[in-house]
């Protein structure tokens, strides 16, 4: 069975620069699977911060990761710059599925593309919370229609 290409830098609407690290290359002389993870949640928390949404110290909502997911085309090294595209393709009520594209600065080839949910809750209950409306308008700015891409 052929394995579907991963999605260009024109699927995403919007990047986030993440500088490798000496220590995120294994023994292999590439950056480890397990990086490509907290690359994911660095590029999502990172741009919710700037949008001023998340207060990851004192905000009434935190989101909780439920299921999450990698594919891997090409290795990345130290010192390259990834690009981490970020879109949407699903808001529910409480939850969101974010899919995150890994792109090396400079080419347009993902190295690896993945998504991750999640479910926001309440700080101190930890009982899903729904999104607040200015949450649900900047995240519809990162929607991708699920009409016109497949939802994997």
């Amino acid at each position: 069975m052929a394995r579907t290409a991963l999605r260009p830098r024109a699927a995403y609407p919007v990047f986030r620069d993440i500088p490798t690290r000496w220590m995120d290359n294994d023994v292999f002389g590439h950056v480890n699977n397990v990086v490509y993870y907290s690359w994911f949640d660095t590029a999502v928390c990172g741009h919710l911060v700037e949008l001023g949404l998340l207060d990851y110290e004192a905000g009434d909502i935190i989101g909780l990761v439920v299921e999450t997911s990698c594919r891997y085309a090409r290795s990345v090294s130290f010192p390259q710059l990834v690009q981490a595209g970020i879109r949407v393709v699903r808001l529910g009520t409480s939850s969101v599925r974010y899919e995150v594209g890994l792109f090396v600065a400079g080419e347009e080839e993902a190295a690896a593309e993945g998504y991750f949910v999640h479910v926001y809750v309440d700080r101190l209950t930890r009982r899903p919370a729904a999104l607040p409306d200015r949450w649900r308008a900047a995240l519809q700015a990162l929607s991708v229609p699920a009409a016109r891409e497949e939802i994997r």
